[in-house]
């Protein structure tokens, strides 16, 4: 399911109309989005967690050329799936 098929579902479940609908979602995913930014973790009980990670520098190689090559630090997203949707998912 993509962006505006999920708007779609928002929009059928809530009575709003679909543009309202890919609004709040869009709204949702960047204040998602900000607060992870600022390395705060958002909560939304029984669905999931998320938060900021830390990847620490390693060597890795490249795939053309068998080379080593030094893969620098980076910081990405982390996301731990809450129990309802744990239940959801294993049904």
């Amino acid at each position: 399911m993509r962006k505006p098929e999920l708007a779609a579902a928002i929009a059928a479940r809530t009575n709003l109309s679909k543009s309202k609908a890919a609004e709040v979602l869009n709204a949702l995913t960047d204040e998602i989005a900000d607060a992870v930014s600022r390395n705060e973790t958002v909560s939304l009980i029984g669905f999931g967690t998320f938060s900021q990670r830390n990847r620490s520098a390693r060597t890795g190689k490249n795939p053309k050329t068998g080379a080593a090559i030094k893969i620098p630090a980076s910081k990405t997203v982390g996301f731990k799936a809450g129990k309802l949707l744990k239940d959801a998912v294993n049904k």
